[in-house]
């Protein structure tokens, strides 16, 4: 996955701009408070945000092809983050992100918003299956659902 890279601080504003944009692209039809959505969700400070505080970035990996278009991010072997610019969508990267987790980190498990159902198709298609584990996302009133994946499927 030579593609793949381990972020740096020089990175910040890219990982900054992914993340608040392809969240309020993705979950403002789910939450629908423009209040935390243009409001709270900012680039600035959280760019600001990893570059004060660079071990953020200790288990986000990057898909830099010129320069970031998506990112992943690890604890142990449950993937907590994978986003793709809304731009690059549908050309792989989130399916190469993905497959590098696995192999990497073998991801056993993630949750998900109950409500994204594209992202659950994604997850689906990578060895994934919902579980029946299911809590309130912090600070709101929507559901994120576990899923796992089964040891040696890819």
């Amino acid at each position: 996955m030579d593609n793949i890279r381990k972020a740096v601080v020089q990175d910040a504003s890219r990982l900054a701009e992914i993340l608040i944009f392809t969240k309020r692209i993705n979950y403002r039809r789910i939450f629908r408070d423009d209040r935390v959505s243009f409001g709270e969700m900012q680039v600035y400070p959280l760019a600001q945000d990893y570059i004060t505080n660079p071990e953020k970035l200790e288990n986000i990996w990057v898909y830099d092809d010129e320069f970031v278009k998506g990112m992943l991010h690890v604890e142990g072997r449950k993937l907590t983050e994978l986003y793709v610019d809304s731009f690059f969508q549908n050309e792989g990267i989130g399916a190469r992100l993905m497959e590098f987790a696995i192999q990497t980190f073998d991801i056993q498990s993630l949750f998900v918003l109950e409500k994204n159902s594209s992202a659950i198709r994604f997850y689906k298609r990578h060895g994934f299956s919902l579980t029946k584990e299911r809590r309130l996302e912090e600070g709101t009133t929507q559901y994120i659902v576990k899923m796992e994946r089964k040891t040696g499927i890819l």
